[in-house]
């Protein structure tokens, strides 16, 4: 299968995080909880597609998902890898049109124009994080790296304090750790979250 790629590193690793991620649940795990309290793994699934999307069609102003991201249904037709791969690599293919001396890039969540590191970031994030979530939901290992974690937490500090106020993210969580800690804690996930 070929792998559309932004050119951003950090989307890109992101990506292929949640991509991994999702291959690895296993056939009983999509109904499995996760820290999205609200949500089973499928409906993260769906969520994190959705938002790759909006992301892309944000730049493209090709039409986003079909369904609220937001309310995902639980329901995917088909096998969830190949729900998720054209999200990914429509928003994939989206970045790989931005250079990094553009001024500012149209994105989905508020200010809802970002310069291109913050907002490649922005999406990276979602996909990132949101592999993490699945991951613990399903016994995987963490997708999240050192190195990915510490990029991601510099992004999470520019855009994560506003989006709270809807509910994107939880209060921060009080704690010390690891890089991969410190992000988690700072969107308000418990690193030794269980079922």
């Amino acid at each position: 299968m070929d792998i559309t790629t932004s050119g951003w590193n950090v989307l890109d690793t992101a990506h292929e995080a949640l991509r991994t991620t999702v291959r690895g649940v296993p056939a009983d795990g999509w109904t499995r909880p996760t820290p999205c309290s609200e949500w089973n793994v499928t409906q993260v699934v769906q969520h994190a597609a959705g938002d790759q999307l909006a992301f892309a069609a944000a730049i493209t102003g090709e039409p986003g998902p079909d369904f609220n991201p937001f309310a995902p249904s639980g329901t995917i037709a088909g096998e969830p890898g190949a729900f998720l791969e054209p999200m990914l690599s429509a928003c994939a293919a989206a970045w790989a049109t931005i250079g990094e001396d553009a001024e500012t890039v149209p994105v989905p969540v508020p200010p809802n124009a970002l310069p291109p590191r913050i907002g490649a970031g922005a999406a990276a994030l979602d996909a990132g994080v949101h592999a993490w979530d699945i991951a613990v939901a399903t016994g995987q290992p963490s997708p999240l790296t050192p190195d990915l974690a510490r990029e991601l937490l510099t992004v999470a500090k520019e855009i994560v304090e506003p989006l709270r106020q809807y509910g994107a993210y939880a209060a921060a969580i009080e704690g010390d750790g690891d890089d991969v800690t410190a992000l988690l804690h700072f969107l308000g996930r418990d690193p030794r979250w269980t079922a």
